[in-house]
């Protein structure tokens, strides 16, 4: 996308797409080595619920014409013993390495079986093991302090809130700001179970506001680092968003024009 603008708007060529002046060349040969590794393509696997109706499925095409590696539904792979197989070009076939795109709350939300379990001791590797969803996720939050990071708390250690408005209250490990309430009420808090109050945070409310003139009217923008964790942690993308809804994401801004993905330039 980012490229697509440069030529259409003939954008200066200095202007970096990839944090640290990342060449795309080397973007690509970093981004194969976070999920192919030294594995045969046709060895790994992307997996995902229902990949062809996610939002994401351009990103999964793309994965597929870059790598070789195809996304698969969590559904369509089998267990024999401790390797997983799974189907392609009419051929079974194992499993040694997955790029896990599977959100454990969507599976449980859905009541989706599976033919294997995450918590099985199975031979493969995984390129995002299904538990760093629980390490790198909200949990993490409270822990952060910083004046760059909106303070938080798990909500069955918050007591009394005053001004809760001042708040969002949100489930741990929801996704797509499924469960979320900006500026909660006392009794929305008040009507979440006892014993699920560990589960659940209250965040500090950071308002956003609007910096992009479109033709729809303002836009608030979020901008999100993309990290790959090899040998270390490198910055190698960024995620743009546009929105004029009370969350960024697809979900909260129906309706509305001129919002949604965009890319973004670093000056160097």
């Amino acid at each position: 996308m980012a490229e697509c603008y440069r030529d259409a708007y003939g954008l200066d060529p200095e202007l970096a797409a990839l944090p640290g002046c990342l060449a795309l060349d080397q973007y690509k040969l970093l981004l194969r080595e976070a999920i192919v590794g030294a594995h045969d393509p046709a060895n790994v696997i992307l997996l995902e619920i229902d990949p062809g109706r996610q939002k994401t499925r351009c990103d999964f095409n793309v994965t597929e014409q870059w790598f070789g590696v195809r996304a698969v539904d969590v559904r369509a792979v089998r267990r024999r013993g401790n390797r997983l197989w799974y189907e392609r070009d009419g051929q079974w076939t194992p499993i040694e390495r997955i790029y896990n795109r599977t959100i454990v709350d969507e599976l449980e939300r859905r009541g989706i079986e599976m033919g294997f379990d995450f918590r099985d001791h199975l031979d493969v590797e995984w390129a995002g093991h299904p538990n760093w969803f629980f390490r790198l996720s909200k949990f993490s939050l409270p822990y952060l302090h910083h004046p760059a990071a909106p303070a938080a708390l798990f909500l069955d250690r918050a007591g009394k809130v005053d001004h809760p408005e001042r708040f969002v209250l949100k489930p741990l490990y929801s996704f797509a700001g499924l469960g979320v309430v900006v500026g909660p009420t006392q009794e929305q808090i008040d009507a979440v179970p006892a014993g699920r109050r560990a589960e659940y945070l209250l965040q500090e409310r950071v308002d956003f506001t609007p910096v992009v003139d479109t033709p729809a009217g303002p836009d608030k923008i979020e901008i999100r680092i993309m990290y790959l964790w090899l040998d270390q942690m490198r910055a190698v993308n960024t995620i743009v968003r546009m929105g004029r809804g009370a969350q960024m994401g697809v979900d909260h801004n129906k309706g509305f024009e001129w919002v949604g993905a965009s890319a973004g330039f670093i000056a160097s």
